[in-house]
């Protein structure tokens, strides 16, 4: 049988899980504090939320309207997911018509020069040479190394709980 060009996919085990002295679940902090960062952050959908939040708090259909292959059951349980780890806070800002945004907490933005690193190997290491730099997603202004504006002058900054 003739050898294929396509690289092997190979399934990495998830990291454990426990619970951390909130109560919360997420990866134990006793295997390694990187493990642990990788555990809540190390997932595609997870770090593309966390990358667009890093512009200001959006709504759920901005977030999934600038992820096209996102859905909407995806996002939930990710959004879900990050809000009980501490890195996202879902805030109502209007009953009448209902409105939700979700922004980073102060622990979601300290991710913010990670992100940027993440970006900068991505750029060297990943993409073929060939490919034009300008056209790659844009970068999010906290990427690019500027302070973060909150898109929607009635939320307030969060800050850690």
């Amino acid at each position: 049988m003739p050898q294929s060009d396509t690289p092997r996919r190979v399934s990495i085990p998830p990291v454990p899980l426990s619970h951390d002295a909130d109560g919360r679940d997420g990866p134990s902090l006793s295997i390694c504090p990187m493990l642990a960062a990788v555990g809540v952050i190390g997932t595609e959908w997870r770090l593309a939320i966390i990358h667009r939040l890093l512009d200001g708090p959006q709504r759920f259909s901005e977030i999934l309207k600038s992820s096209p292959r996102l859905n909407a059951k995806t996002l939930s349980a990710t959004l879900k997911f990050l809000e009980g780890q501490g890195v996202v806070q879902r805030s109502v800002v209007s009953t009448r018509p209902f409105s939700v945004v979700y922004a980073l907490t102060e622990m979601g933005l300290g991710l913010a020069p990670a992100a940027r690193e993440l970006r900068t190997w991505g750029e060297r290491w990943l993409l073929p040479k060939s490919v034009d730099r300008s056209r790659t997603a844009p970068r999010s202004p906290v990427i690019q190394g500027e302070l973060p504006r909150l898109a929607r002058p009635e939320v307030e900054p969060l800050r850690a709980r």
